[in-house]
């Protein structure tokens, strides 16, 4: 697909951006002429991903970053298989389009609203709770 750039070394894609790299495997070159080493390459990256992503899952109800552990397997992923790098695009196309969304006036003048408004609340629920038992801890009030 040519769109009629002259700038050599642009990938295109089926969509027609220029930034995306092509689709498929990463490897080194003669890694992918010999079948047995590809395909041991490809096992190899699957169970390092797999180790990064149940890592990463491990991590969502723990303190750490899971969300980003997980990407960071996906993104391991996506140096060998297509499935992988066609799913971290479709993230990165909706991140791209929720932080435009985001940016947008009218979304952060709701959004600042709502937030000084939950802030509000929130100040009026400590001050009522600290004028009727002062500044103690929930579980050493007697009644």
């Amino acid at each position: 697909m040519n769109t009629g750039s002259n700038e050599p070394g642009v990938a295109e894609t089926i969509t027609g951006t220029k930034d995306e790299q092509p689709l498929g495997s990463r490897a080194p070159e003669f890694i992918q002429a010999r079948k047995a080493l590809h395909l041991s390459w490809q096992v190899g990256v699957f169970v390092v991903g797999l180790a990064v992503v149940a890592a990463g899952i491990v991590m969502l109800p723990l303190p750490g970053p899971g969300w980003l552990v997980i990407f960071g397997g996906m993104a391991i992923w996506a140096t060998e298989f297509v499935w992988a790098q066609l799913v971290l695009r479709w993230t990165k196309r909706k991140v791209t389009e929720a932080a435009q969304r985001a940016l947008d006036p009218k979304v952060r003048r709701r959004n600042i609203i709502l937030t000084t408004i939950g802030l509000v609340i929130i100040a009026v629920l400590v001050g009522i709770y600290v004028w009727k038992f002062g500044l103690e801890m929930p579980w050493k009030i007697k009644e």
